[in-house]
């Protein structure tokens, strides 16, 4: 960081004055059950601009950093975004994902910490042998399949997407990451909905965080899901359950003996996708919760007869 320009307290004062009289922001926070925390969003918002954790932004303002202009006109432009209730990530044009820091934007569903709970099932379940393939399906900005390349063992990753946008993406986090760390398994990207874009392979685990809230649902979303995140990623026809439909009824076939499944699910139709499984012939079905207590994951294994 330059140590020319405005200071950063004053840039940091600037975005929160901003951010404290955002009319969609102050509703945005009611929703959630909380007041508006501008000095708390402006903090965020810097941090991910300057690429610095919060804390060490807290000893950059106590030496009296400056921010250069550049990056002063990316937090007020960042800033601006953020006022009118476009989502942080967006903003600030990136997401932390368990050990990765994402670039995402309004091609792609915004990372979650929810998300990250179903790679930490997948890399459990497979932690007992190195190889094979995992795949991902739906992978939007790559996050799963970026998880699973760089903290598996796995000999390689196929990750898929509906969406040629969703993939682009991807393709751009995956060239950083590659960058950032050459040991990682090599990842390849296909388009096509579902399991279409598979043919051919035999994977140890399929891991998905498909659409699914139905389409009567969607209007009860949050503001900043309904009116920023790509619809396409969101909503799913048979009330929510298509993609966990198509998927298990022909993941038999793509499966090593023993292979897994893993979802991530709506807490409303956890049981429902359990049970799906189970009459597809899985065992092993299992749900897991998150860390709020709400049924979050399912895991299906295929097992030979």
């Amino acid at each position: 960081m330059a140590d020319t320009g405005r200071l950063l307290r004053d840039v940091l004062h600037d975005a929160a004055r901003l951010l404290s009289a955002s009319p969609a922001l102050i509703v945005e926070a009611r929703a959630d059950g909380a007041p508006l925390d501008a000095d708390r969003e402006a903090r965020w918002l810097v941090s991910a601009v300057l690429e610095v954790a919060p804390g060490e932004l807290g000893r950059l303002l106590s030496v009296g950093q400056a921010v250069s202009d550049p990056h002063a006109f990316q937090i007020d432009r960042a800033t601006r975004r953020r006022v009118t209730g476009e989502p942080m990530a967006y903003c600030v044009g990136s997401a932390p994902f368990r050990d990765l820091v994402l670039q995402v934007d309004q091609r792609v569903l915004i990372p979650r910490p929810e998300t990250e709970i179903v790679v930490g099932e997948a890399l459990r379940i497979t932690a007992d042998r190195p190889g094979g393939i995992a795949v991902d399906i739906g992978t939007g900005s790559g996050a799963i399949a970026l998880s699973l390349a760089t903290e598996g063992r796995f000999e390689r990753v196929i990750a898929t997407d509906l969406s040629d946008d969703a993939l682009a993406v991807a393709a751009g986090n995956a060239a950083r990451v590659a960058l950032e760390q050459p040991a990682a398994a090599p990842v390849e990207f296909r388009q096509g909905a579902d399991l279409a874009p598979l043919g051919g392979i035999q994977a140890r685990v399929i891991v998905s965080n498909p659409p699914y809230i139905a389409y009567s649902e969607a209007a009860a979303l949050p503001r900043s899901v309904r009116d920023w995140e790509p619809t396409v990623a969101l909503v799913a026809a048979d009330q929510g359950m298509a993609c966990y439909e198509a998927i298990l009824a022909g993941a038999h076939r793509l499966l090593e003996p023993f292979g897994w499944v893993v979802f991530e699910v709506d807490a409303r139709r956890a049981q429902q996708t359990a049970a799906l499984a189970t009459t597809r012939g899985y065992q092993q079905v299992r749900v897991v919760r998150d860390l709020t207590g709400r049924e979050r994951v399912v895991l299906a294994q295929h097992v030979t007869a």
